[in-house]
């Protein structure tokens, strides 16, 4: 592995000098207390033993602080991260020793990360092999001989169940995420072999995509859904369940819908802001139903009190916005 030959002095350094900039900014924009590194402020270009090993404990500590979450934001928006940045974050993971529950975290989003930058738009889950797959990893982590291993049939039987999925709610129900990760922890060190990397790369791309597609479908069945409220007179939505107000409004509802589109680019999770969205869609759907019934039974209503008068007033063709909707 590429990645994990051993490495001189020399190389130890330069690699470290090059990412200082960027942990730094990590840190800072995570808002995580640090102290400079002053061996790499200094930058000497023929360092001592002593001066390396300062800098490697500097590194040592700010990985304990930095958590995956911080990684994730960093990575996934900060203009400072590159093709080259990435490899260099993933290479000095992958060389840490010990390696943690947190390191085995990072090493697997740093390399769906890395895949997902150069993957083409338009693959499909029956289109990305495992070869493909380790051939866009191959410059981090070398040449690797392809075989399917059966625990690996396990990892696509989730990414059939998730390509079946209709919502992020059913997503969730079927617990594939977390389903996923128990695989991936049963691994244990195991996990750092190449071709077992490389298996759990492809699978965090596919679902990764599974995600965003079912995140942006809920987001414009639920943007559909509030024109069409308001196309039936409503201002406001009971959306407490959502953990907004019982009579929230539905031009705010809609504004938090598009900065959602903008905001949600971190790693697939079933966490807080999402279970949110999932709540928001049932609580639209559920407003859709009940206008749609009141709207029906007030139209049966006119319609009995027509017959009731034996043709006294006529009922004519009258339209009600939405009253065919389910």
């Amino acid at each position: 592995m590429s990645a994990l030959v051993p490495r001189s002095p020399a190389d130890v350094w330069a690699s470290l000098n090059h990412l200082y900039p960027i942990y730094s900014a990590l840190v800072r924009e995570s808002a995580i207390e640090a102290h400079p590194c002053l061996e790499l402020v200094e930058a000497i270009k023929v360092p001592s033993a002593e001066m390396i090993a300062e800098a490697e404990k500097w590194f040592a500590g700010m990985d304990e602080k930095i958590q995956i979450q911080h990684l994730r934001q960093f990575v996934q928006t900060s203009p400072l991260v590159n093709d080259g940045v990435l490899r260099g974050l993933l290479v000095h993971n992958l060389n840490k020793q010990p390696r943690n529950e947190q390191d085995r975290d990072k090493v697997d989003f740093l390399l769906v990360q890395l895949f997902s930058e150069q993957a083409p738009s338009d693959l499909g889950a029956t289109d990305l092999s495992l070869g493909q797959v380790a051939k866009g990893l191959e410059p981090v982590l070398g040449p690797i001989e392809i075989t399917e291993p059966e625990s690996f049939s396990a990892l696509n039987g989730l990414l059939q169940e998730a390509e079946e999925s209709k919502s992020l709610n059913s997503l969730f129900t079927a617990r594939v995420i977390e389903r996923g990760r128990q695989i991936k922890e049963s691994c244990g060190d195991g996990f750092f072999e190449p071709l077992t990397m490389v298996g759990f790369a492809r699978f965090g791309f596919l679902m990764r995509r599974i995600f965003f597609r079912l995140m942006h479908q809920d987001l414009n069945v639920i943007l559909d859904g509030l024109r069409e409220l308001e196309s039936r007179g409503l201002s406001t939505l009971d959306c407490r369940k959502a953990q907004f107000s019982a009579q929230e409004p539905i031009s705010r509802l809609r504004m938090i819908c598009q900065s959602w589109k903008v905001m949600f680019h971190a790693e697939y999770s079933a966490g807080q802001p999402l279970c949110i969205l999932v709540d928001l869609r049932t609580a639209v759907e559920t407003a859709l139903r009940e206008s749609a019934g009141a709207v029906k039974a007030m139209a049966a209503g006119a319609g009995a009190s027509g017959d009731s008068a034996h043709g006294e007033f006529e009922v004519t063709g009258t339209s009600i916005p939405g009253s065919d909707t389910e």
